[in-house]
């Protein structure tokens, strides 16, 4: 096993993993038996993707987006003792609330999940006058609080950072419209009390080169390393048959993590296989969620695939921050 001092963490021996393949020279490479969860997993589901994951109790938990037959999403819960053979609770997850204006959910999708201390916090894009980002919070994944809604609509990609900045919470997020968001940058924001969101910063936008020029969004909850926050995010073209989907990585300041030391000026993952170029909205790999062993290096990304099944890859957060470095365009 390679070892490495690069992320700051804890040990994760048990994650799933496969080495790169010998004839493989790509910095991410994908899973040999994706997708992980398939089409159709559970009875109410059409589709499950761009969900979350976390090591939980030596086991891994996590909140999936589920699409039913209506083709709205609700969010579910699940459970693994490998990261890949998940077991999915056919009922959507029931939050406790005292507001029943705050209880408002016309829809709910793409969560995360960040463990920040010894409280789990689900952030999600939450349906209140249009999409904005729901936050709730757990011990136990049984039982869910709901907090306030971070921001006014519109907005999206609400991903928390898992420890304070600055003596407050953290979070990035990709303000939008009420459709497809044909623009989007990612803004940087903090609260005290993960009810009051301000002192809001412009960190990256898109444009630049063609793979991420129409929008971009934040991924997995930021990975900390001793070179500076790990972002792992999704860039999307428009080209002439619709959306494509890709996956980029950048690194941000640890204590001002506004501001881009690095920014990859190319893809590290983009649609290719079938699974990812055919389905409910073809030509996407959409990154939700990361498991890292901090000792190693080695980091496993959970991500949907054309918006039908959930896939893994996997990439050495060593490799992959000399090759941030090494092929970097900020802008």
């Amino acid at each position: 096993m390679p070892v490495s001092a690069m992320i700051i963490g804890d040990p994760l021996t048990n994650m799933p993993w496969q080495d790169r393949p010998a004839d493989c020279n790509e910095i991410m490479w994908r899973y040999s038996k994706n997708p992980v969860i398939d089409v159709k997993p559970i009875p109410v589901a059409q589709a499950i993707y761009n969900s979350a994951v976390v090591p939980y109790q030596g086991r891994f938990a996590g909140v999936f987006r589920t699409e039913y037959r209506d083709r709205m999403p609700h969010l579910h819960f699940g459970t693994s003792p490998d990261g890949v053979t998940w077991n999915i609770e056919h009922e959507e997850i029931r939050m406790a609330c005292d507001d029943s204006e705050r209880s408002i959910t016309d829809y709910a999708y793409d969560p995360r999940v960040c463990k920040i201390e010894d409280t789990y916090y689900v952030t999600w894009c939450n349906g209140y006058h249009g999409p904005t980002i729901g936050i709730a919070q757990t011990k136990d994944f049984k039982h869910y609080e709901r907090l306030e809604n971070a921001f006014l609509p519109f907005n999206r990609n609400g991903v928390l950072f898992p420890r304070k900045i600055n003596g407050n919470f953290a979070m990035l997020s990709r303000p939008s419209d009420n459709g497809h968001t044909p623009f989007g940058d990612i803004f940087y924001s903090e609260s005290p009390d993960m009810e009051y969101w301000g002192r809001h910063r412009y960190v990256m936008g898109h444009g630049g080169q063609w793979w991420q020029r129409t929008k971009i969004g934040a991924g997995p909850i930021p990975i900390e390393t001793k070179e500076g926050w790990l972002l792992i995010y999704h860039g999307v073209i428009t080209q002439c048959n619709g959306f494509v989907y890709s996956v980029g990585a950048a690194l941000l300041d640890l204590e001002q993590p506004w501001k881009v030391l690095y920014r990859t000026n190319q893809h590290i993952l983009t649609p290719e296989e079938d699974y990812e170029c055919v389905g409910l909205t073809p030509n996407v790999v959409f990154p939700c969620a990361a498991l890292c062993d901090a000792p190693s290096g080695r980091i496993a990304v959970y991500y949907g695939a054309a918006d039908t099944t959930t896939c893994l890859a996997f990439t050495q957060a060593d490799e992959l921050i000399a090759f941030t470095r090494q092929n970097s365009k900020v802008f």
